[in-house]
């Protein structure tokens, strides 16, 4: 009966308590109630754990750095799916995945798994220099220096001549989206120039250095800009001769350079699929007239479509456009090595190109970590000669067209570790052919 009364005592109270006053109190009691289950809700979607498993190469400082998921951040879907793709376009990963458990007090542990690269390569192109003796590029590089994804890198090469040059690439040294790039290469090559009195033959010399500043906006927009300063030099050796042409150049140089990447691709090991544009535009300053100052810029647009299981669509636009001075050292070649497979080596220059390569790309064979892949490709382009106008674009004699085939031995967790042979043939007129060896994909 106590009881009873003190809560009859309580009830009465309650009554007592004028009408505005009571819903005053409800509606602090409703607020209350809601938000303290929007806390309790809140806390109960906070990542209490964040892991790295398998990252044994990557420092996990680093990909905490990273990364944009924290530890103590509420749980975002979309956030990790930005981060395992940002994560799968690092030379050091070559697959990756997240995994979500909740923990017994309502919070969630978050995994990042990796399947990391092996990433100290060395490299070996085989090709023909432009008088068809051998030639070849050998290297050293490590994608994932210090377990920070800085590559270190340098090379050796025979092109009748010797070069080398090495180069760093931190492309998030002070940030998780700001870094430094810089280059030093010291070229020697013998290069046809092509003058309307017939083809020289000339010693081409290229020494420099140059500095990138490397800034990533978001998931699939970054720039580079830089500059660099070089010397250019070129010692003619025989052929024919122009009184116009000189015999012997030695240049002083610089360049201003702007790189504006919208990178939507995305991977699975080997396979790609998504759209990428890659536009490079450069000023090139000279102190001699024989060389001139000249503007350039040139344009990459890349398409890639899965197809079932094992295929790979791929496809490479380029358009470029320079200043049209009617020089035998225009900027723009026509190689085996950059734009047409089996055309030859440096057979052609101008000042601005269409180039288009498709190819389909076949898994034939898959065992563990090794691949055979075998492709069928059409690569295709034409020129606006130096001091030309843009109807040379629709000129016969300045257009190739080169079908072919090709294989790929490639290894799925070796960053890069891709080796091709291709063979091109040409259809158009006074066309050639040949085999293409190369490390990596072609586009």
């Amino acid at each position: 009966m106590e009881g009873s009364n003190v809560f009859l005592s309580c009830f009465n109270r309650v009554q007592s308590v004028p009408i505005s006053v009571f819903w005053k109190l409800k509606s602090v009691l409703v607020l209350g109630i809601l938000l303290s289950s929007f806390f309790m809700n809140g806390q109960g979607s906070l990542v209490e754990k964040l892991e790295f498993i398998d990252a044994k190469r990557t420092k996990k400082s680093f990909i905490e750095k990273f990364i944009g998921m924290k530890q103590g951040m509420a749980l975002d879907s979309a956030q990790m799916e930005r981060d395992i793709l940002r994560l799968k376009r690092l030379p050091s990963v070559a697959n990756a995945y997240y995994l979500v458990a909740q923990t017994e007090n309502g919070n969630y542990e978050v995994q990042y798994v990796l399947n990391e690269n092996f990433t100290l390569i060395p490299f070996a192109n085989l090709f023909s220099s432009s008088n068809d003796d051998f030639a070849f590029r050998v290297g050293l590089q490590e994608f994932n220096a210090f377990g920070r994804n800085i590559t270190l890198g340098a090379f050796y090469q025979l092109d009748v001549y010797n070069s080398y040059g090495f180069a760093i690439r931190a492309p998030y040294l002070f940030t998780n989206n700001f870094g430094i790039a810089f280059n030093y290469n010291n070229f020697s090559t013998l290069e046809p120039v092509f003058l309307s009195s017939g083809t020289a033959e000339y010693r081409y010399g290229n020494t420099g250095v140059e500095l990138l500043g490397l800034y990533e906006f978001d998931l699939k927009n970054r720039m580079e800009l830089g500059f660099s300063f070089f010397v250019e030099d070129y010692e003619y050796l025989s052929g024919a001769t122009n009184p116009q042409v000189p015999l012997n150049l030695n240049v002083d140089k610089h360049l201003f350079k702007l790189i504006f990447d919208h990178d939507g691709l995305d991977y699975f090991y080997y396979y790609v699929e998504g759209f990428r544009s890659l536009l490079n535009f450069q000023y090139v300053g000279s102190s001699d007239v024989n060389l001139p100052q000249f503007f350039i810029g040139f344009n990459d647009f890349t398409y890639y479509k899965r197809i079932g299981n094992r295929g790979n669509w791929a496809n490479r636009l380029r358009l470029g456009l320079a200043s049209n001075v009617n020089s035998p050292f225009a900027p723009f070649t026509v190689d085996n090595n950059l734009n047409i497979r089996g055309v030859g080596n440096t057979i052609d220059r101008g000042t601005g190109a269409i180039v288009l390569n498709t190819e389909y790309r076949h898994t034939l064979l898959e065992r563990n970590s090794f691949v055979l892949q075998g492709n069928i490709f059409l690569d295709g382009g034409t020129w606006r000669n130096p001091g030309g106008d843009f109807n040379d674009f629709l000129d016969a004699d300045n257009l190739r067209i080169y079908p072919g085939l090709g294989f790929r031995v490639m290894h799925k967790r070796i960053f890069n570790a891709i080796f091709r042979v291709d063979y091109g043939y040409g259809i158009t007129p006074d066309a050639a052919n040949g085999i293409v060896f190369g490390i990596g994909q072609y586009f």
